[in-house]
């Protein structure tokens, strides 16, 4: 029988927002691996490894200047990967509005303004986004109005650029559900996961990121939604 014969993308030049940890270390690290050139863009990005540039998403006017910056020192982008994200759980009337708005700033409106500064070098070199959303950003539970409102809206967001980017990049959404990383630091008991949580491996979902930058060209993967085999928040 005959067999196919595909050739994966190279990964290349990489711009990683909230890339200094977290998921955003973990796909840093795995854009290295797999050849690619990690470009770091964080709130604090003291001793990063790789490339890095010292960023406020919530300050979109200033990010995107940011990014049109990075694009041109580095000689342009291959793909880009939204990582950067926050949350502050608790019930609606009991957070404060610049809290709750600033969860929906640094997750979505961040997102936003970084893919939209880095259209013109994508578009050149026919690249990749990959926006991160989150298994509340299909499934909504109390006391997270901020956070599923800004990751549903990372969600419509992406399938309308797919849309309206077809042909000229490549768009994934992902889909991540709780991992073992510092996003849970600092929380009450209420809103932290107990020991016994079965919360993903962040290298895991960092490679599902690769997989999805490395896609043939004219074959797209979409949404990926990755979790620990005994998840209980998807579906």
């Amino acid at each position: 029988m005959p067999t196919a014969s595909t050739t994966l993308t190279p990964v290349g030049r990489t711009l990683i927002t909230g890339g200094a940890s977290g998921l955003g270390l973990a796909v840093a690290d795995a854009v290295a691996a797999a050849g690619g050139t990690p470009i770091v863009v964080d709130l604090n990005v003291e001793g990063s490894a790789y490339t890095a540039y010292q960023g406020d998403v919530t300050d979109t006017r200033g990010v995107e200047a940011l990014v049109a910056r990075i694009a041109e020192e580095q000689g342009g982008l291959d793909a880009i990967v939204t990582a950067a994200g926050i949350d502050k759980p608790g019930r609606l009337d009991e957070i404060p509005g610049d809290v709750w708005e600033r969860v929906v700033a640094v997750n979505l409106l961040g997102t936003v303004a970084v893919v939209r500064a880095a259209l013109p070098a994508l578009i050149a070199s026919h690249g990749r986004v990959v926006t991160v959303s989150s298994s509340l950003g299909v499934r909504a539970v109390s006391d997270a109005t901020a956070y599923s409102a800004s990751k549903f809206g990372v969600i419509g967001f992406s399938r309308a650029l797919a849309a309206e980017t077809r042909g000229q990049i490549g768009v994934t959404t992902l889909i991540p559900a709780g991992m073992k990383t510092r996003f849970f630091d600092g929380r009450t008991a209420q809103y932290a996961p107990g020991e016994d949580a079965n919360l993903n491996d962040p290298a895991n979902v960092a490679a599902a990121v690769v997989f999805a930058l490395q896609s043939p060209r004219g074959s797209e993967v979409r949404e990926i939604s990755v979790m620990h085999e005994e998840e209980p928040s998807w579906p």
